[in-house]
């Protein structure tokens, strides 16, 4: 395959580590499945609906247009199928579009929620190597305070004149 062929390129990205997790690979997926859909359906739709009466999708090009409207819930009103096998093609379409936005939108909500645990195991990592390090600074303020203690109680003994043995 030339390196600048579409299956080239889409081999190459798809092949990407980043583009090897599933949320990635579905939405990929679902995004060639919806223009093979939109092509398909709107190649199908014309032969039913352009010798109908009061067709208004009677071209490939108005049904591009018609499937694009359709796929994205938009449907603006002015391109409609009025045959039965045009509204079963519509339906698909229409299920076809939902489907792909979900799966996007779905796609993208757990890149961010993917995004915000990675950035909060390494926030919780940190906090535990600062307590781990407060422990370990606190247990070694505490040794040096009770050496201190112990020295004060030594020379507070022998001021005194009670002589016990100086603390090793």
């Amino acid at each position: 395959m030339p390196p600048l062929s579409p299956l080239y390129l889409l081999r190459k990205l798809l092949g990407n580590e980043r583009w090897q997790r599933l949320h990635v690979k579905a939405s990929a997926w679902a995004a060639i499945g919806v223009v093979l859909v939109l092509l398909i359906g709107s190649w199908i739709i014309v032969p039913f609906e352009s010798s109908a009466p009061r067709a208004t999708i009677t071209s490939f090009p108005l049904a591009l247009w018609w499937s694009v409207e359709t796929a994205t819930t938009v449907g603006y009103g002015d391109l409609y199928p009025v045959t039965v096998p045009g509204r079963v093609i519509a339906g698909i379409v229409m299920l076809v579009g939902i489907s792909v936005f979900s799966i996007v939108t779905a796609s993208l909500a757990t890149w961010f929620v993917g995004s915000a645990a990675r950035r909060a195991r390494r926030v919780a990592l940190a906090l535990e190597h600062a307590e781990s390090q407060g422990e370990t600074d606190a247990a070694r303020e505490l040794r040096a305070l009770h050496a201190r203690f112990d020295r004060l109680e030594h020379l507070l003994a022998r001021g005194s004149g009670d002589n016990p043995e100086p603390p090793a």
